[in-house]
């Protein structure tokens, strides 16, 4: 029997025979993610992403039709998705110049007058209205179904997580919460609206300098909120509305600078419909990060689709939380150079297998200052699996470590001051020529990319091409983007500020403050895979006292050795004074 057979024919008659639905499905989509719109890598265990439907291919969309089941995914899962999904499936590479879309595939696939289901939860307003007008205009339609069909499949599902919430002190922070909630005000008066909406986990945790472990790696927890011009609405389940949450958000001080109100976190739709009839002005809402649901209970009227403040505010960090970044790292490295010299004296003799190093480098991370989890599940990659660009070993896969193969590893952590996400790639006997060229060109990329100047004003996909160039040379390149933002003490993953070789219309501007991953690579399928990543800091380049600077460097170099080679030292002397660097 293949593995999601019976899982398809439940489905299938599901799509025919579910009380709720007003008539029967012709298809059905299950997006990767949960109601928050989180990246799909690290949803929680209880999203319909992490069940044997997709055999857990993480930012993966399923469609499932009468007699047909694909799966789209991007570069980084090809591998991955061909050695885990069975038959019944058809993978759709997205990303490529013949890519196939989903609503291309689904115009093709239906019947006349088909129906399109999905959880409208699970799907943003900003996904939801391409494919609905696409269906629309091919005479199907696309059909909001409030009971999610592989809920109803699932045995066992796990509940939702509610794991305590914790305070993220000024210490790491930088900034009160009241502060942020008042500067958010300001912009959002600007835009001529009366009312925010949040979804988006990290956004919510940030702005109120709170953290939680609800989700795996992700210092955040399940939460809603909407801020008005006088009022906070906090959506949280019960227990986590503790003694310490409500102290450190004023709730029970009627006086409060910044009044906050908290409500169980099921009561969003409820308490956002009773807030939209009474704003005046417009609310503003994210439709990428916004499911179709809550976004549909906006009357278009009343609504501005914008990127929240909260968004770029979050992306630039304050100069604490670029201090807790740098001293996170400082201590990570500590636990990374560790392991790298404990890998030199244990491969040679054979004891090092991909999960034990994993576990080893874990083991050595926990001993640092501030160190709370890792921030995602550590790529420990020997050999062919270095190809699979998000592989995670196990059982069946873990491969020795061994001084014939290049070994890559992809690890960070979570630290109370910072986020950290590193990846370094290593051979501990001798690399073939091959192995060597390409090593070099990726890190001559990276230090391309790292040490760029750039005006005012530029997109990431703009920077892009920077550390393809060496690759490109040799007719190489990778399926991956260059870089992407990282939190503070938040998803190592985050959304606003990427660098990458597809741009989009509403693509932000990078600007002073923003850390961002700087990761090229190249990968031989099967054979090896090859990654060097370090995070940066976007800031501000005096070019021309750098250039005065490296001008008087070389005037030491040339004319000083000349000075020097005729005996001329008072002019020598002189020279160092005048050429001194400046700061």
């Amino acid at each position: 029997m293949k593995k999601t057979t019976n899982l398809l024919q439940k489905l299938r008659t599901l799509m025919k025979t579910c009380p709720e639905l007003s008539d029967p499905l012709h298809a059905y989509i299950i997006p990767s993610g949960d109601p928050h719109m989180s990246s799909p890598k690290y949803a929680s265990a209880t999203s319909p992403s992490s069940t044997n439907y997709k055999n857990y291919i993480p930012t993966c969309t399923a469609i499932v039709t009468e007699n047909k089941a694909a799966m789209w995914t991007d570069g980084r899962y090809f591998l991955q998705a061909e050695s885990q999904m069975d038959s019944n499936w058809t993978l759709m590479k997205d990303g490529l110049p013949d890519s196939v879309t989903q609503a291309d595939w689904l115009c093709k696939e239906l019947p006349s007058g088909g129906r399109v289901g999905v959880d409208p939860m699970l799907i943003s307003a900003a996904a939801w209205k391409p494919l609905s007008e696409q269906l629309d205009n091919d005479g199907h339609s696309l059909v909001p179904v409030v009971v999610n069909l592989v809920d109803e499949i699932w045995e066992e599902q796990p509940h939702r997580p509610a794991n305590p919430i914790i305070v993220q002190s000024m210490e790491f922070s930088g900034c009160s919460w009241q502060d942020k909630v008042m500067a958010l005000r300001e912009k959002i008066s600007e835009k001529n609206c009366s009312m925010v909406v949040f979804t988006a986990l990290d956004e919510i945790a940030w702005l109120f300098n709170l953290r939680g472990s609800d989700i795996d790696f992700n210092p955040v927890f399940f939460s809603y909120a909407l801020v008005t011009m006088d009022m906070v609405y906090l959506f949280l389940d019960k227990k986590q509305q503790t003694a310490k949450v409500k102290d450190h958000l004023n709730v029970n001080n009627p006086g409060s600078e910044v009044p906050v109100k908290l409500l169980p976190y099921e009561n969003i739709r409820e308490t956002l419909t009773k807030l939209v009839e009474k704003q005046q002005k417009k609310i503003m809402v994210c439709d990428k990060v916004t499911n179709q649901a809550l976004c549909g209970l906006i009357p278009k009227r009343k609504k501005l689709v914008h990127i929240t403040p909260v968004a770029e505010m979050k992306a630039i960090k304050n100069p604490v939380e670029l201090q807790g970044m740098i001293n996170a790292h400082v201590r990570d490295a500590v636990a990374l150079c560790e392991y790298l010299c404990w890998l030199e004296k244990e491969v040679p003799v054979g004891n090092v297998t991909e999960i034990s190093g994993s576990d080893k480098l874990e083991e050595l991370r926990r001993q640092q200052e501030h160190f709370v989890s890792l921030s995602f599940d550590t790529i420990s990659a020997s050999g062919g699996n270095g190809s699979i660009i998000h592989y995670k070993s196990n059982s069946e896969t873990n491969r020795p470590i061994t001084t014939d193969l290049i070994y890559l590893v992809d690890s960070g952590a979570q630290y109370r001051d910072g986020t950290t996400d590193v990846t370094r790639t290593v051979h501990f006997g001798t690399p073939t020529a091959f192995e060597k060229e390409c090593f070099t060109r990726v890190l001559k990329g990276h230090i391309e990319l790292c040490s760029m100047v750039f005006p005012n004003g530029v997109k990431g996909s703009r920077l892009d091409s920077m550390a393809r160039v060496a690759l490109w040379r040799a007719g190489l390149d990778y399926l991956h983007g260059t870089g992407h933002g990282v939190g503070s003490f938040l998803n190592v993953h985050e959304g606003y500020c990427n660098i990458g070789y597809r741009g989009f219309p509403d693509e932000v501007t990078l600007k002073e403050g923003m850390v961002l991953s700087d990761e090229p690579g190249y990968y031989e399928d099967g054979k090896f895979g090859i990654r060097i990543e370090s995070l940066v800091i976007i800031k501000k380049a005096d070019t021309k006292i750098t250039w005065l600077n490296d001008f008087h460097i070389k005037c030491r170099e040339v004319t000083g050795e000349a000075l020097k080679d005729q005996g001329k030292m008072e002019t020598y002397n002189w020279l160092l004074k005048e050429t001194q660097p400046i700061c």
